[in-house]
């Protein structure tokens, strides 16, 4: 590993996509779904063979520290960051970004996710060295995600040229895309120059420290009194104070889309995963003979096809006869019943509960 190299894990997220099991409460980085381990035990698992836990660091609300520590107590208390209030993924990059720097000098760091799923970690950590390497140069690094189908809840990046000078595949990135219809997904798709938007970065602080200045200033002059003010008496409250007034933006939007100097690395055999509806469980967790997922520590399936059930209470037993394509989700307080290839209606059915006024159920 190399001693300028950090870790910045995102993992204040509150989670929807995966309600009823998913709550503010408990969020998808909380949940065990794939074995007996939660996404964020598997997000820190898969970096230590290259980042010793001082080398970690997690930034999330003040909320989760408690059970975070919990699940990885190897991490420092003192690497947790915490964001007062969740005001997008621009703000959290860049505050570890400054934060880092201020600590360490200047690093690199990867930004990576803590509610994914990675298949393939050797590949993986292999990416990770590599763009590392890439980052020397000044280069901000993203890892672009082979598209398998015309996915339309990601965002894309458009590959450019080839970047001769290192010895695996690097490109400059053409652009970053937003999210697509199904026409212009698929136009993708048959491309064969567009990659899934992962989410994943690498960069050195100073590199993307001079991005939020120039292109989100009032952010970055914030994130500068915060990094003059760490470890003084009155830090918290200043932070409290600044994160108030910041208004919420994604690193993607705020920063990428229009960065300077921007390489994208494929990651086409990384098995990764967003887990980002019900659905994509068919993907990554095999099935049985009829093509069901069946996540329950009881259940009769009778002649059901292409179907998953999941209850939270081990006692409770599922039992479904004659379905197909379709997805069970018990709780002690809610159920959820959804066709399969319709769940990323998820969402919306979260934003009904909250126009509803039915907070206790989220």
């Amino acid at each position: 590993m190399h001693d300028d190299y950090y870790a910045v894990i995102m993992a204040g997220g509150g989670g929807t996509r995966l309600w009823p099991l998913s709550r503010q409460t408990n969020p998808k980085q909380f949940l065990k779904l794939v074995g007996e381990k939660t996404f964020f035990q598997l997000a820190v698992d898969r970096l230590s063979p290259i980042f010793d836990a001082k080398h970690i660091y997690v930034v999330t609300v003040a909320d989760q520290v408690d059970a975070l520590r919990e699940q990885e107590s190897m991490i420092p208390l003192e690497n947790y960051l915490i964001e007062p209030l969740p005001r997008g993924t621009a703000s959290v990059v860049g505050y570890a970004a400054e934060i880092l720097q201020q600590i360490h000098g200047p690093v690199t760091m990867a930004v990576l996710t803590s509610d994914h799923i990675v298949e393939n970690e050797a590949c993986f950590l292999d990416l990770l060295q590599n763009c590392y390497t890439v980052a020397q140069q000044d280069y901000l690094v993203t890892l672009g995600i082979q598209p398998t189908y015309a996915a339309t809840g990601y965002g894309y990046i458009h590959q450019g040229v080839k970047i001769s000078e290192f010895p695996f595949d690097t490109f400059k990135v053409h652009s970053f895309v937003e999210k697509p219809d199904e026409i212009h997904a698929e136009q993708y798709l048959a491309s064969g120059n567009y990659y899934w938007n992962s989410g994943m970065f690498v960069w050195k602080t100073e590199a993307i420290l001079k991005e939020f200045e120039r292109q989100m200033p009032v952010l970055f002059t914030n994130l500068e009194l915060l990094g003059q003010r760490y470890d003084t008496g009155d830090y918290e409250e200043l932070l409290d104070d600044i994160w108030q007034k910041i208004a919420p933006q994604t690193i993607d939007y705020g920063i990428m889309e229009h960065a300077q100097n921007v390489a994208v690395l494929p990651a086409e055999y990384l098995g990764w995963s967003d887990v980002g509806s019900w659905d994509s469980l068919f993907e990554i967790i095999a099935t049985d003979p009829d093509g069901n997922v069946d996540l329950s520590a009881f259940s009769v399936l009778l002649e059901n096809k292409n179907c998953l059930v999941k209850a939270e209470d081990p006692e409770k037993i599922i039992v479904a006869a004659g379905l197909e394509d379709i997805i069970i989700i018990d709780t002690k307080d809610a159920l959820l019943v959804c066709r399969k290839g319709q769940s990323q209606k998820v969402r919306q059915i979260v934003q009904e509960l909250k126009q509803k006024k039915l907070d206790q159920f989220l």
